[in-house]
């Protein structure tokens, strides 16, 4: 069994999702480490929301280039 297979389920799929955004080529980020310049596709992990709307577990963004 590895590391991965003892993750609680939440964590199992947060570790599936990261991998598919950074297949499909998007920067997975920490909100800690927020940089929106680091690439055209940039996923942020565990982002909090305006006052009453919680959070979110994958905020993704988009930069349009021309």
């Amino acid at each position: 069994m590895t590391d991965e297979d003892r993750l609680a389920a939440e964590q199992r799929a947060r570790v599936l999702i990261d991998r598919q955004l950074t297949d499909a080529g998007w920067v997975v980020q920490d909100r800690r480490e927020l940089n929106l310049f680091a690439g055209q596709g940039v996923a942020v992990r565990e982002v909090i929301m305006a006052k009453g709307h919680g959070r979110a577990a994958t905020c993704c963004t988009w930069t349009r280039r021309p």
